[in-house]
């Protein structure tokens, strides 16, 4: 039987940092991406029962002009449908003509997860757990393996996401504000709110800053649905990063004070206070310290119980309005450690 081989080195021949002046086209496993143009591929060329599972599309844009390899990334939890949109459009939108450098797009790594709304692979693990990756190993270790030989490619990566599990965010970038080009990087999405933080062991963000590329994630509205809002808001940090890494011309980009978050806290529900959740705060509500948030309601007993902040700061994420159990995670607070 063919072996399905997602190990193969996407990129072949790949502008370096010093953007050479015999800037030329890319090899793709066997397809080229002259300068000026643009291809959409499967990452995987075999057709068989495990490449079904196993696929995922490839877009590659490669300008006119000599410039940096900026990537995007989506999909990596099925579920997150924002963020694959937000994907598709920025690229679809890229004039190559115009733009230099690269912009490579994995716009739904886990494309069968996107296609079922299923959050985790096939195996039931979850990708951004699994980075780097390996060349053998559980599904997980290889597709992971095979995006980060991708993503080593590159100069500069945007991971897309949006909460999970019946919670929504704020539109927010997260990022190690500790590396001071990665900080640039978050600023200038232009988004003003910006999540410190490097992210947990596994997660592509964190090991692609760990191998030195700068990396951030646009979070951003709910799972299981598409978001106009949400999508235009990432559309438009796409635009002002490839601004930024002067990969594109934008004489109109504006970039709002940025408030900076170094510390985040979940409010749960407490011990023995399930039922159904009513929220009264919204997100990016400021709140203080003993306010009110929202309430728990035993629908057995009809007792009520409310969900008081434990500190001040910023509503930056928050569940929806559902039944839940004790330690529930309900409204994620952000705040400034100098506050």
């Amino acid at each position: 039987m063919k072996r399905v081989t997602l190990t193969l080195l996407l990129l072949t021949a790949v502008a370096s940092t010093s953007y050479a002046d015999d800037w030329g086209a890319i090899e793709l496993q066997g397809r080229t991406v002259e300068p000026g143009s643009k291809a959409r591929f499967p990452f995987i060329p075999d057709q068989s029962f495990e490449a079904t599972y196993l696929n995922m599309p490839v877009f590659v844009a490669r300008g006119a002009e000599p410039g940096p390899t900026l990537c995007i990334t989506a999909g990596i939890h099925g579920d997150e449908l924002n963020g694959v949109e937000v994907a598709r459009r920025a690229f679809s939108e890229v004039d190559t003509e115009s733009m230099r450098g690269t912009l490579i797009a994995l716009p739904a790594i886990n494309a069968e997860g996107v296609r079922t709304g299923n959050r985790y692979l096939s195996d039931r693990r979850d990708l951004n757990r699994a980075f780097p990756g390996r060349a053998g190993g559980s599904v997980a270790s290889l597709i992971a393996y095979s995006v980060f030989e991708v993503v080593q490619s590159c100069d500069a990566l945007v991971d897309l996401h949006t909460a999970s599990n019946n919670r929504t965010n704020l539109p927010q970038i997260r990022a190690d504000i500790s590396d001071p080009e990665i900080r640039e990087l978050a600023v200038h999405f232009g988004l003003g709110i910006v999540v410190a933080g490097k992210g947990p062991d596994g997660s592509l963000r964190r090991e692609a800053a760990k191998a030195g590329i700068p990396a951030i994630i646009y979070e951003a509205g709910e799972p299981y649905r598409f978001q106009e809002h949400e999508v235009e808001r990432g559309v438009e940090g796409v635009r002002n990063v490839m601004a930024h890494l002067d990969m594109t011309d934008r004489a109109d980009v504006e970039i709002p004070d940025t408030r900076v978050y170094e510390r985040t806290r979940w409010i749960r529900a407490r011990t023995g206070q399930g039922g159904f959740f009513f929220p009264s705060a919204g997100l990016g509500d400021i709140v203080e310290a003993g306010q009110r948030l929202g309430r728990i309601v035993d629908p057995l007993t009809d007792e009520s119980f409310d969900v008081v902040s434990t500190i001040p700061g910023e509503v930056v994420g928050m569940a929806v309005p559902q039944p839940v159990l004790s330690g529930y995670a309900l409204f994620h607070v952000a705040w400034h450690t100098n506050d």
